[in-house]
């Protein structure tokens, strides 16, 4: 079953995503020194001030098929804007300024910090085995939020309806 496989390679993930953001760490800007005026109406202070960037050329992305995932190969080779690891998110440079994949990237913060490291890795690698990158459940909620913040200018508390989602998903996973 593809949750055992994936449970199973976590350690090798996890070392990967600690070595990569130790080896940045000198690299990494805090999100307040951006001057986004609407990012800090949608997400607390604390999440604000917690979060760091790292800008890039190439996205890093995990080594997944290296490690035996092979289900996992499409997102491995995939070309992305942004990738969020814990409370780190690195985009590519020539988004530097743009609010919206920010916005996108803080979603990401927040999946991070409220399912922890290996509840979040089960249900992004799940997710995108089963229904796809774009479709998988965490994905798709950070697209869906953040076309409401493109879409309107009505403020919203991210951090509450993300967790509300992650109730449901929680209930239905059964991953609590």
């Amino acid at each position: 079953m593809i949750i055992n496989k994936l449970y199973e390679k976590l350690p090798l993930v996890e070392e990967w995503i600690k070595s990569l953001l130790k080896n940045s760490s000198g690299q990494r800007i805090p999100l307040r020194s951006f001057t986004f005026q609407r990012l800090p109406n949608y997400y607390s202070s604390a999440t604000v001030d917690s979060a760091k960037v790292v800008l890039v050329d190439k996205i890093p992305v995990p080594p997944l098929s290296d490690f035996g995932l092979q289900e996992l190969r499409d997102f491995e080779t995939g070309d992305y804007a942004g990738i969020t690891y814990l409370d780190t998110y690195f985009i590519k440079r020539q988004f530097e300024e743009d609010e919206s994949l920010h916005f996108h990237e803080l979603v990401h913060v927040v999946q991070w910090q409220m399912l922890g490291l290996q509840k979040f890795l089960l249900l992004y690698g799940v997710g995108i085995i089963q229904d796809g990158y774009r479709e998988s459940l965490l994905e798709k909620m950070a697209y869906n939020y953040q076309h409401r913040f493109q879409d309107s200018l009505e403020t919203f508390d991210v951090e509450n309806a993300v967790k509300k989602e992650l109730d449901r998903i929680n209930s239905v996973w059964n991953v609590s």
